[in-house]
């Protein structure tokens, strides 16, 4: 009789939670350790500090703080030694540039930034000022200049917003909030649409100057998720007492919502948010990192969680049932772009760097979640 009340409370639970079986925490965990495992498996030298690269150590770090595998703290160690804890490498500030560029002068450009994400996790772990000297140095000049524009693309506040709060928990330095916040004000001013409540990936795609090919606003799948995730990881750092905690609780809750109501049936994301047709079939890198940031949400009592825990099993289902393939490689990730491109193949055979790095992210965040 016993067992016969657990299975129907269980039928019962399912059933409120969106029909979806929710996963157990060994059962995480293992999904975790599986794919890291892969990956570092896969490639035991490591690239340069820029974004790409980087993204996947900010889940790494997040799999080594669950797991407290070392093997996982030592790649990112390694990492961070061969690129002597620098992004981009020039030293002579009076070169220094902010727009898009690949070589050693965009010391100032935001994806040559989130390495230092990486660096100050590793500080923290184990202190030595070598390891936060660069990224000191860089947003401390940076933000000695006036200009507040550095921002000017959506990937940029997942690379560079959590560095600030991180500098300011490690140094107790508000200007790294004021800074913060002048430049996210900026980055609102030319990519954030506030009807949709969702970000543009650039100011060339605002609406209507731009549209998809059906004429409706684009919005680039793991464009917004970058802004999502990045968003929850400010949070998770930000004092209670900042100012301006309040206009980013509401943007994270607002794009929540528009993000929930895009999920397509299957679990995942399209490329283009709210024109599926733009470039159909699943996405797993800003799938996962809306599921992330959902899960941060519920976790640390932003979002409801009777509302927003069926669109996190359906996108967990999506995750492992087909984006995460028999051998542990993570499947369907859009290759390194900045939009929805129709006829774009993206297969079990489309995997990047970054892509498991937002799936760490949000395994990690999922085994918090269900190990309450």
């Amino acid at each position: 009789m016993p067992q016969l009340l657990t299975l129907t409370l269980w039928l019962a639970f399912c059933t409120w939670a969106g029909a979806q079986p929710v996963p157990k925490p060994a059962e995480v965990l293992q999904t975790v350790q599986r794919v890291n495992d892969y990956w570092q498996k896969a490639r035991p030298t490591h690239g340069n500090a820029f974004w790409d690269n980087a993204a996947y150590h900010t889940g790494n770090m997040e799999a080594y703080f669950l797991t407290k595998n070392e093997a996982y703290r030592r790649y990112s160690e390694a990492w961070a030694e061969q690129n002597d804890w620098k992004g981009a490498k020039s030293d002579n500030r009076a070169n220094w540039k902010y727009t898009y560029g690949e070589t050693d002068e965009y010391v100032l450009f935001g994806d040559w930034q989130i390495c230092f994400q990486t660096y100050i996790d590793l500080y923290n772990l184990q202190p030595d000022a070598r390891k936060v000297a660069r990224a000191r140095e860089v947003m401390e000049y940076q933000m000695s200049t006036p200009y507040n524009g550095y921002w000017w693309w959506a990937d940029g506040l997942y690379m560079v917003m959590p560095v600030m709060t991180k500098l300011y928990k490690l140094t107790g330095n508000r200007l790294y909030l004021q800074k913060l916040h002048e430049y996210f004000t900026f980055a609102n001013g030319i990519m954030y649409d506030a009807d949709a409540r969702l970000y543009y990936r650039d100011a060339k795609y605002v609406y209507p100057a731009h549209k998809t090919a059906n004429g409706l606003k684009d919005f680039w799948s793991r464009g917004d998720g970058w802004v999502f995730a990045g968003l929850a990881k400010v949070l998770a750092d930000l004092p209670a007492d900042d100012p301006h905690r309040a206009e980013y609780i509401d943007t994270f809750k607002g794009m929540a919502e528009a993000i929930r109501k895009a999920q397509q049936p299957d679990g995942y994301w399209t490329r283009s948010l709210l024109d599926p047709a733009q470039a159909p079939g699943p996405e797993t890198s800003g799938t996962a990192f809306f599921t992330y940031g959902f899960l941060w949400g519920i976790n640390n009592g932003l979002l409801d969680e009777r509302t927003y825990r069926p669109t996190v099993l359906n996108a967990w289902q999506y995750l492992t049932k087909v984006a995460l393939q028999p051998d542990g490689r993570i499947g369907y990730v859009q290759p390194i772009g900045e939009k929805a491109i129709p006829g774009q193949v993206v297969n079990a055979n489309s995997t990047t760097n970054f892509g498991v790095g937002a799936f760490l992210l949000a395994a990690c965040e999922l085994h918090r979640y269900v190990s309450k």
